[in-house]
């Protein structure tokens, strides 16, 4: 339940930046829209998307974060960003193989979608419930 959760965090981070930022774009191709028709695809994009943004982040991450640690160590945590916009731009290519697409038009649309996302996820993050919480009281 969890990861589902976590999908539908990201999902809605990634499409509360891509109303923010005119150059940030997920589309899917013309047989993917038909099939599920305009909301259904739009829905299932985000979703997969947020997904895929989700392997990234638990996958290149912490390698990268490993590597970059004496950086994020002299810029006080700042360069953290950069390494969201990275693994944004890393979904963007990854997308590129599937029918939906993540798409910027530089690297500051993918450094100000980072922001967005690290706060939008934040937010979420700390509105919905904890269910390791529930569960250790529940024992």
């Amino acid at each position: 339940m969890n990861l589902i959760l976590r999908i539908i965090v990201n999902a809605l981070a990634l499409a509360a930046a891509v109303w923010f930022l005119p150059g940030m774009e997920i589309a899917g191709s013309d047989a993917f829209a038909a099939s599920l028709g305009d909301t259904g695809s739009t829905v299932v994009a985000y979703l997969v998307i947020g997904a895929l943004f989700g392997v990234v982040n638990a996958l290149v991450r912490p390698l990268v974060e490993l590597v970059a640690l004496p950086l994020t160590c002299l810029t006080l945590g700042l360069f953290a960003v950069v390494i969201n916009a990275l693994m944004l731009l890393l979904t963007a290519w990854a997308s590129q193989f599937t029918p939906i697409t993540l798409s910027f038009d530089g690297f500051l649309t993918a450094l100000f979608a980072a922001i967005i996302v690290a706060i939008v996820s934040a937010v979420l993050g700390w509105v919905m419930p904890d269910r390791r919480a529930e569960r250790s009281r529940e024992d």
